[in-house]
């Protein structure tokens, strides 16, 4: 009966040892690129100045919540809806930004984030 018991409670503390590993796992998976822009860059509803900022997801379950933050993480400047899209095989895994089109007196329209080494990205959600 004794070992028994054992067994169970070796069983549970498994199984909880498990589910906080993998949650651990999932919040310490780390999303954020930081990027640096020579000339001004768009975003739905807002123009970023030239300097650096942080891409992120919002937390590690909305992956298609994206944050842009300044380089210190103190100011938000975008938080937005994205659609998940697959990197073109024709694209470096090291290149983290498409951009759209613009005229010569605008700001480029980022259109898609891709998180550097991911083959996915957060395709901004323009209207």
């Amino acid at each position: 009966m004794t070992l028994s018991k054992s067994v169970r409670i070796a069983c549970v503390a498994a199984v909880l040892a498990l589910l906080v590993g993998g949650s651990a796992y999932a919040f310490s998976n780390i999303h954020e690129n930081r990027l640096t822009f020579s000339k001004p860059v768009a975003l739905p509803g807002v123009v970023l100045p030239a300097g650096s900022y942080s891409f992120d997801v919002a937390s590690p379950t909305a992956l298609d919540v994206v944050v842009v933050r300044s380089a210190d993480g103190g100011k938000v400047f975008y938080m937005g809806f994205t659609q998940t899209v697959t990197r073109p095989h024709t694209m470096s895994k090291d290149a983290p930004i498409a951009f759209g089109e613009a005229s010569a007196n605008e700001a480029r329209p980022i259109s898609t984030w891709y998180e550097i080494g991911n083959s996915t990205g957060h395709q901004f959600l323009y209207r």
